[in-house]
């Protein structure tokens, strides 16, 4: 299966040498904004086709799938691009800068009968099956509470400073304390409250989320840019508890009895780089012609965003080309949460990017720190 990415940055590079040593596919074509940097790109990592736009990179018909590694800026724009000439399509988290763009994409996709999913890993690796059985057990008894947390020193990135390149912590690190809860509790979430620090643009720099679901278990969740933390998530039973150590990209999870004895430690299997699972994923998914990966649900992608719809929406944090969405909900704090409360007056945004947004994407290169990773040291920075 021939695969292209968009984009030349670290993330892109990083994909570029998870493909070179995945079965089943090749490293095909790139695309960037100048050809200098695609034939540079194609050259670093043995890429066949070098393609100094977007547009000329899906016109390609040999390509059968696209990685997408823009900014969450450029996300819309890009993966329509890609639908419209009919490629199958893996994208970064967040997958979009909104619910309704998503909603957008994904009856896109299924008009044009293409796969489209989101680039979200930690969805699609072993050690998500690993912690399923474990709960699955009954070893920690009935989970009630969890706590997960993702920091990283990296507020000095433009593409978290930066409005126009949907930044903040959020999008960057809070989406995976969200699909963490996600995982383990389910979506039923009834109640939401948030809180965040900004930074002068307006961009969230650190975000404490807590989601109360209707049967009564909760979710704490916090997110900076601004300092460095354990990455850890923690899953509280009446049994015992669970620690999964690095939410981001488990490298192990501990379980401990009433007593704080450890009765079991199962280490992450060795991996390449940890988007290999994402990628065998999709390839499974194009060859049985299914339009989204059971790993993670276009229904899945959506209610993640309408929640980052809702706390964005609660903490006035807005990118432009949106409306002004804090009127959405008149009492923030006491507001109950609905699913489709926010995503019904977030506009549509589908102008083409500006030269100075596409430009900064590009010359940003997209070093997405959080999912660069080694299996042998587990750190991911």
């Amino acid at each position: 299966m021939k695969v292209a990415i968009m984009g030349t940055g670290k993330i892109a590079g990083t994909m570029a040498e998870t493909l070179k040593e995945t079965k089943g596919v090749t490293c095909y074509a790139v695309g960037s904004r100048t050809l200098e940097n695609a034939e540079k790109f194609a050259k670093d990592y043995g890429f066949k086709k070098a393609y100094g736009s977007y547009a000329e990179l899906v016109t390609d018909p040999k390509v059968d799938l696209i990685y997408v590694a823009t900014p969450h800026s450029e996300h819309y724009e890009n993966v329509k691009l890609a639908i419209s000439a009919g490629r199958n399509v893996i994208c970064e988290k967040a997958f979009m800068l909104n619910e309704k763009q998503a909603k957008k994409i994904f009856e896109f996709a299924e008009e044009k009968k293409v796969l489209v999913t989101e680039a979200i890993w930690t969805r699609y690796m072993p050690m998500r099956t690993k912690l399923m059985e474990i709960l699955a057990s009954n070893v920690i008894g009935e989970p009630t509470m969890l706590t997960a947390n993702l920091s990283y020193n990296i507020a000095y990135k433009e593409r978290i400073q930066k409005p126009e390149l949907g930044g903040g912590a959020l999008l960057d690190l809070g989406v995976y304390c969200l699909h963490f809860a996600s995982m383990v509790f389910g979506n039923d979430v009834k109640d939401i409250a948030s809180i965040c620090t900004f930074n002068n643009l307006g961009m969230d720099m650190q975000d404490s989320i807590t989601l109360r679901y209707a049967d009564g278990k909760m979710a704490v969740l916090n997110a900076t840019v601004l300092s460095t933390g354990d990455r850890n998530g923690v899953i509280y039973g009446s049994k015992g508890f669970i620690v999964v150590e690095n939410i981001n990209n488990p490298e192990a999870i501990a379980v401990y009895d009433n007593n704080y004895n450890k009765t079991a430690y199962y280490k992450r299997p060795k991996q390449k780089t940890g988007y290999e699972y994402e990628i065998e994923a999709c390839v499974k998914a194009i060859g049985e012609g299914w339009l989204e990966c059971p790993d993670i649900p276009h229904a899945e992608t959506l209610k993640i965003l309408n929640m980052m719809d809702f706390i964005r929406n609660n903490n006035h944090i807005v990118f432009p080309g949106e409306n002004d969405i804090s009127e959405a909900i008149e009492t923030p704090a006491e507001s109950t949460y609905e699913a489709t409360q926010v995503s019904e007056i977030i506009p549509e945004t589908e102008a083409e990017p500006s030269e100075e947004i596409s430009e900064a994407a590009e010359q940003g290169e997209y070093e997405e720190e959080v999912n660069s990773g080694d299996d042998t040291s587990g750190t991911d920075n």
